[in-house]
């Protein structure tokens, strides 16, 4: 793979870990939930061929950072408790510590169904009581509980959510059974290992790599069997970094169409050759005012990124069906 000009943020983070000592990288990762150490785990699997002058700029940034930027961060839950505990007595410190940060799980399984794999827990928790089901669900991140709802039977998925909408606690008692239960179920249910392969991106792949004649065939005949799937995959087929090869002209055109605040989020997560290319086909007063927007921008959620990207991309082949721009997929050939 060619080494690129720059790396997006969550490479960067890879590679300034596996620039650590290993007890070090294991250290920052325990302090991180289970998709942002997914998240970590497949770009430092993916990384390859990085030159030297590339992890010296990641880790001279870094440095940079923490220098400019670094601040008291959150004080974890024990020294909080410690403190509150001199100042307050143990029993009341603990319920203080409790109602700031959350009760903490009383043992093992409810923590161990969080680094499952979502395919897991659905299949673990589908045949129980959806109060139990609400309250395993409200220990996962929102994501990750949209996920496993997807996978339940559709009669049971709004009574789930509402009896998460109206959960208020749970006692001690019901935590800690709920908790053996699990543990003994995955622990006696180890379900079998999974191979990652096919999946959606290795459709829209292969689809990408055919012949521009036979890929419009394939997708109308997937559209009329799966025509959610079909959408799905279109999305792969063509993603925001394919803008790259979309050219000058085509390029203009499409930038008239797009709202500047648009363009501001979907650039967030953009590397510098999108922004660069972005740049060159403005005028130089439009350009400046985007780079300024980028500037005075704080952090946005991924979500947005993503949504403002697809936003982008819709329009792109709009106007691709239309003749004003040709998108190449990744097989070189132009599709619309």
């Amino acid at each position: 793979m060619e080494q690129q000009e720059t790396l997006a943020g969550c490479d960067r983070a890879a590679l300034l870990l596996l620039s650590l000592e290993e007890q070090d990288a294991a250290a920052v990762l325990r302090l991180m939930g289970p998709q942002e150490v997914e998240r970590l785990g497949a770009a430092m699997a993916s990384l390859r061929n990085v030159a030297q002058a590339m992890a010296a700029t990641v880790l001279d940034e870094f440095i940079r950072r923490m220098e400019t930027e670094a601040s008291v961060g959150q004080a974890p839950r024990e020294q909080v408790q410690r403190i509150l505990a001199h100042a307050l007595g143990e029993p009341r410190a603990s319920v203080m510590t409790d109602r700031l940060f959350g009760a903490t799980a009383p043992g093992k399984g409810l923590e161990t169904v969080k680094w499952c794999d979502t395919r897991t827990i659905a299949e673990t928790i589908a045949g129980e009581h959806p109060q139990v089901i609400a309250i395993v669900l409200s220990h996962l991140q929102a994501e990750r509980a949209a996920q496993v709802i997807d996978m339940l039977p559709e009669a049971l998925r709004g009574e789930v959510i509402l009896r998460i909408a109206n959960l208020d606690g749970v006692s001690q008692e019901a935590l800690e059974a709920l908790d053996d239960l699990l543990q003994n179920q995955l622990a006696g249910a180890r379900p079998a290992k999974r191979y990652g392969l096919g999946g959606i991106k290795v459709a829209a792949d292969i689809i990408n790599a055919l012949k521009s004649a036979a890929d419009g065939g394939v997708l109308a005949q997937l559209a009329e069997q799966a025509p959610e799937l079909a959408e799905q995959i279109r999305d792969r087929m063509f993603v925001f970094e394919h803008l790259l090869s979309v050219d000058d002209r085509g390029m203009q055109v499409l930038l008239r169409d797009i709202r500047p605040e648009l363009l501001v989020l979907s650039l967030k997560g953009a590397d510098e050759r999108m922004r660069e290319k972005i740049f060159r086909n403005m005028s130089k007063r439009a350009a400046e005012m985007l780079q300024d927007d980028l500037a005075a921008k704080g952090p946005v959620r991924l979500s947005e990124v993503e949504a403002a990207q697809k936003e982008i991309l819709v329009q792109a082949r709009r106007l691709a069906e239309q003749g004003s721009l040709i998108l190449s997929g990744q097989g070189g050939e132009a599709y619309v």
